[in-house]
């Protein structure tokens, strides 16, 4: 018998922000301005793993900008 391990598919605001080590107000605030994307499920907001790493990349591409 094979065990399958079910990995998450979404976040939620706060494990986004506990990612980051970010503060809910502050990672909810890039949500709102769509700095990071998310969609709305039911009344929660959801956020795709690859949406954070878009995130933390495009953060990351333009602090490389700033060193040079």
């Amino acid at each position: 018998m094979s065990t399958t391990v079910i990995q998450r598919k979404w976040h939620t605001t706060a494990e986004v922000a506990d990612m980051l080590g970010f503060g809910l107000s502050k990672t909810k605030m890039l949500v709102l301005t769509g700095e990071i994307r998310s969609v709305k499920v039911g009344r929660n907001r959801r956020i795709l793993p690859a949406w954070v790493d878009e995130y933390v990349e495009r953060v990351a591409t333009s602090a490389e900008g700033w060193a040079a």
